[in-house]
């Protein structure tokens, strides 16, 4: 019985100093991706840059608006042309419901949607709310113009510099919130 007490200490003490999450928190005002850990910042990427239609919701694809929401890393590819891109399961639940209330997806698209995130796939892609949003460098792109203005058509981008650094913090998995 002692052992068994001993046992259940150690364990919750253990899980007393477990580790906070580590998530992204993308300001759009500020123009800043924080890398957190709790609530403390582990490092900052300034003088990002967003869709030509700034922070908002998204209501389509084509509209140019970087989405505000809770969304997660779903994919990652080191052989962009954007040189590194982090994609986000975008359209989120949220995105969905607000798109199913006004009209704009079908009944059948937004159980399309929910259901992928129930099964921790990437959403459709294809439906009018667009998709392949994600966090990227320049690339081959004109490096003068990042941080400058506005220029993706909805992503989030910071320079090539500045997607290399943030590699080594990103996993698959890891929250982002756009505010």
């Amino acid at each position: 019985m002692r052992q068994l007490l001993f046992f259940f200490c150690w364990f919750f003490c253990l899980s007393c100093f477990a580790q906070e999450e580590l998530w992204l928190l993308v300001d759009t005002q500020r123009k800043v991706i924080d890398v957190k850990q709790g609530r403390q910042t582990l490092d900052s990427f300034e003088e990002i840059s967003l869709g030509k239609g700034g922070g908002s919701y998204k209501l389509k694809t084509g509209d140019n608006i970087t989405p505000l929401g809770s969304y997660k890393i779903a994919y990652t590819n080191d052989k962009s042309h954007f040189r590194k891109f982090f994609g986000l399961n975008y359209p989120s639940v949220n995105d969905a419901g607000l798109a199913l209330y006004g009209e704009r997806i079908s009944v059948e698209e937004y159980r399309l949607i929910i259901n992928a995130h129930r099964q921790n796939r990437l959403p459709p892609q294809n439906t009018v709310l667009g998709g392949q949003i994600g966090i990227h460098g320049v690339g081959r792109g004109n490096q003068k113009v990042q941080g400058v203005f506005d220029w993706t058509q909805g992503c989030v981008a910071v320079s090539n510099k500045q997607i290399d650094r943030l590699a080594k913090w990103v996993f698959l998995g890891m929250r982002v919130e756009i505010k």
